[in-house]
């Protein structure tokens, strides 16, 4: 038996997830840490989102600000100094991969028994989806904005970090036009391997779009943001995959009520649940696949899957730094 710590920020940048496993014949959960993001680091990682001055110092200056929250993090959970494993994309994009999503392996791992066609949808601050069909490889790709078009919004209009359980969503009404318009970007017609990230979808990006519309009401745009990261899910996940069976969900997506239920107007014909549903706690799940990529890698498997960033190959995933 063998601990592992997988530490996970996500896109979001709401804090950091710590979660403790063990590695055994199964992949067990221990413990679980969450660390608020301090305001002045989320600030700094949303800045180098973006081109500016002095990026390389900026970048290195997070860096270590972010490793230290995570090192504060991980003493609350085991007390002696450990081996860090880090760095899992960079193998893969020099293998012509675009080094993410990472997960779709972990999810097959955790998920595959569980039908002919299953769907792990992770909704963070961008969404992906991992796609399971008995005796196929693995395949996943990004869908779109997941959560993060709903925070800023929510931020810059409410003062709020998020909206809790799509409740300011749900009073609004679902503008045809900006949804046509959000949905005409270019990234949405791709099929995969794809992924993306802040540097395409923000609070510009929406306001580009905006300003060639009529004025809405606040709770009319989130109502259609909404509706924007459960369409591109949907629609992403029927052109990929027909006749899905389940859709499990995890990531703060999947407490919002709000999206759940239009996943499922979406998608009538699956079982639409939190991957609670199978034991596996929604918050944790992409924690535990870095924990579980640190094991791979540690034991020389391979963990990246070619059908999924379109890599020339398996690889080992990672670079080890001995305790």
């Amino acid at each position: 038996m063998a601990l592992y710590l997988g530490v996970m920020s996500g896109t979001s940048l709401d804090g950091l997830d710590i979660a403790l496993v063990e590695q055994g014949e199964q992949l067990e959960l221990l413990a679980t840490l969450y660390l608020p993001m301090p305001a002045s680091l989320r600030q700094d990682l949303l800045a180098l989102c973006s081109s500016g001055p002095d990026e390389i110092a900026r970048a290195a200056l997070a860096e270590n600000h972010w490793a230290t929250l995570a090192a504060e993090g991980i003493r609350q959970l085991l007390a002696p100094g450990i081996s860090v494993v880090a760095d899992f994309r960079r193998r893969d994009v020099a293998a012509g991969g675009q080094g993410a999503p990472l997960v779709p392996a972990f999810h097959e791992t955790l998920f595959s028994h569980l039908g002919q066609r299953v769907a792990i949808l992770n909704v963070g601050g961008f969404s992906n989806l991992s796609l399971i069909e008995r005796d196929a490889p693995v395949h996943g790709f990004d869908c779109g904005p997941g959560n993060v078009l709903l925070d800023a919004w929510v931020e810059r209009k409410r003062g709020q970090a998020y909206d809790a359980d799509g409740a300011w969503a749900a009073t609004g009404v679902v503008q045809a036009d900006l949804l046509h318009a959000l949905m005409s970007d270019p990234f949405f017609a791709g099929s995969g391997p794809k992924s993306t990230g802040r540097e395409v979808f923000n609070l510009p990006w929406l306001d580009r779009h905006l300003a060639g519309l009529p004025a809405y009401r606040d709770e009319d745009v989130q109502a259609t943001l909404l509706e924007l990261t459960a369409r591109s899910i949907i629609d992403s996940l029927e052109n990929a995959q027909q006749g899905t069976e389940a859709l499990l969900v995890c990531g703060g997506g999947a407490r919002n009520g709000a999206l759940m239920a239009r996943l499922g107007q979406l998608l009538p014909t699956a079982r639409v649940t939190s991957t609670s549903a199978h034991g596996v706690d929604p918050d944790w799940v992409e924690a535990m696949a870095f924990a579980w990529l640190a094991h791979c890698c540690l034991e020389g498997i391979a963990a990246n899957r070619p059908s999924v960033t379109a890599a020339r190959g398996l690889r080992i995933l990672g670079a080890i730094y001995p305790a």
